[in-house]
């Protein structure tokens, strides 16, 4: 039986050191952090006043539940932030992605189909209006050679009345003549003469009158049947010359015609020029709507991007602070957290009228 109450007292005494050992541990804990230290000053004060230890232990676990419930609403908290930015960088990258795809496709439709287009229209524009400036040049040229034709068929009919009234001229001179003098009959010959100068050489009337010519320079002009030759050969000559006035006069008429008519067809070649020049300005001046409108678009939306970025690139450095200070403040509730659980088992396990700072 002494054997037991002395093992007995063995064992209270080693447990008695090893919790002065303990305590001895806790209080150099404690003591290592200024808020250690402050919870020794209070336990240390509780000690000297005397206080109902039951007070201390709710104080300290009042503070415990305090810092335990920070503790959760700074996660809360975080992780609330967490999906935030999570979100936020999701929303931010999609915006970046949405940004970038509309300026290349913007990019490659002005590229591959409004450019080219807009090019395509001007070319045509360019040379329809090369063809009404032709056009313009072929209708001043044909009125150009209308004149001169013109010029042309009135010389000409004013050349052949001419060799008419000569050739009555000569028909009345040489109904004149009974016994024909050499002077009349030298009258005659430069009358013909004259009309031979009054028709041009390129005439089909000028073999005419050189064989006329011809015939009254070698006939006898008192012999009636040799009269009657040369009248009907002048007679037949004002005929044809007649008839070539008249083809003449038919052939201008038609030419006038003609004329006309064609430069009816390049009023109408150089009004369908124009409609196609008003169309393609019309199609030009949308195209260049469009240019702009996507232009505007395209820079709008690369300066989205780079809006986009920016506030990614601050989101993620905010966070990063963000995060830094969470851990931190975790930290630091997590070490108050221990210093006050150690605090509250020196308290529940110690005497505490020796404890000092």
């Amino acid at each position: 039986m002494k054997s037991i109450i002395l093992i007995a007292l063995i064992v209270v005494a080693f447990t008695a050191r090893v919790q002065e050992r303990n305590m001895a541990k806790v209080q150099a804990d404690l003591a290592k952090s200024n808020y250690g230290k402050a919870l020794l000053h209070l336990v240390e004060l509780h000690s000297m006043a005397g206080g109902p230890v039951q007070e201390l232990i709710d104080a300290i676990e009042e503070l415990v539940n305090d810092l335990e419930e920070e503790l959760e609403e700074l996660e809360y908290n975080f992780q609330i932030r967490t999906n935030e930015h999570n979100a936020l960088v999701v929303s931010l990258e999609q915006d970046i992605q949405d940004a970038v795809i509309d300026v290349n496709n913007t990019q490659d439709t002005l590229d591959n189909l409004l450019y080219p287009r807009r090019a395509q229209i001007q070319d045509k524009i360019d040379s329809v209006l090369g063809y009404q400036e032709d056009n313009r040049k072929n209708y001043d040229e044909a009125i150009l050679v209308r004149e001169q034709e013109h010029e042309a068929f009135e010389a000409q009919v004013a050349e052949l009345n001419d060799a008419t009234a000569s050739v009555d001229d000569a028909l009345a001179l040489l109904a004149s003549l009974t016994n024909p003098s050499l002077l009349q009959i030298r009258r005659f010959q430069n009358t013909l003469k004259n009309i031979e100068n009054k028709i041009r050489s390129r005439s089909r009337m000028a073999p005419m009158i050189k064989a006329l010519i011809s015939l009254a320079s070698n006939q006898n002009f008192s012999n009636q049947d040799v009269l009657k030759n040369i009248v009907d050969a002048l007679n037949d000559f004002r005929n044809a010359v007649v008839d070539q006035i008249n083809d003449l006069t038919a052939q201008e008429a038609q030419d006038v015609i003609d004329h006309e008519a064609y430069l009816e067809q390049l009023d109408d070649e150089h009004r369908e020029f124009q409609r196609q020049i008003d169309r393609a300005t019309v199609d030009l001046t949308a195209t260049n709507e469009k240019i702009d409108q996507l232009c505007e678009f395209r820079d709008q939306r690369a300066a989205d991007q780079k809006q986009y970025t920016a506030e990614l690139e601050l989101e993620n450095n905010t966070y990063a602070e963000e995060t830094d200070i969470y851990t931190n403040t975790k930290n630091e509730f997590t070490r108050e957290l221990g210093v006050s659980e150690q605090a509250l088992a020196l308290v529940k396990s110690a005497d505490f009228s020796n404890i000092q700072v």
